[in-house]
């Protein structure tokens, strides 16, 4: 059950640490609205990592095939909300990102970084082909895969907050100018990933 653990960790980990647009917003709000935001932001991550996690690991047969057959409407969403993200991105004024954020926001930080990572459904096959390479079965212990599944939580988890002590600790050290340069490549990074999505749906 440990070698489990650790294994499902690491591959959470090193999920969450790959740049991705996810990655890139939580950088940003990072910069822009401090680490409590973006360790937030980042939490919405993991809490989506760990429910697909759940879903390939307990083999629940009936919500992977409810999210694959409708993946197409939901990436559709996903990626049209990224592109929503990138542009407001690209139009935001560096003199009001440093304002800290509101009470309440760290809730919608989250919420809308848990709903992003959901809009990605095929992501199930990748946990489910993963976790069998790991000798985790659905029909295993259920005890292995709620090992697993903490893993790969926590591993991301760990890395959101690592991205939001460093990011943060950038916070007021940087003026307008790098903040606007930070908000043009986050921008257009966001909107690059959303076009790739967009076109993998269409294709």
């Amino acid at each position: 059950m440990t070698l489990l653990f650790l294994k499902g960790l690491a591959f959470g980990f090193l999920l969450a640490a790959t740049v991705g647009p996810m990655w890139v917003l939580c950088f940003r709000r990072t910069v822009a609205f401090g680490a409590l935001t973006g360790f937030a932001s980042g939490m919405g991550i993991a809490a989506a990592d760990g429910l697909y996690g759940a879903v390939a690991a307990f083999g629940l047969t009936l919500i992977s095939v409810f999210l694959l057959e409708h993946g197409f409407w939901i990436g559709l969403g996903g990626g049209g909300f990224l592109v929503y993200l990138g542009l407001r991105t690209l139009a935001s004024r560096p003199q009001l990102d440093g304002v800290t954020a509101k009470p309440g926001s760290l809730a919608a930080a989250f919420l809308s970084t848990f709903g992003l990572t959901l809009a990605n459904p095929p992501t199930i096959l990748a946990f489910a082909a993963i976790f069998a390479g790991l000798g985790l079965a659905a029909h295993a212990d259920y005890r292995l895969a709620a090992a697993i599944v903490a893993g790969v939580f926590l591993g991301s988890a760990a890395w959101q907050l690592i991205l939001a002590v460093g990011a943060g600790a950038l916070r007021g050290r940087v003026g307008p100018r790098v903040l606007r340069a930070i908000n043009v490549v986050s921008g257009f990074a966001i909107l690059g990933f959303a076009a790739w999505q967009l076109a993998r749906l269409l294709r």
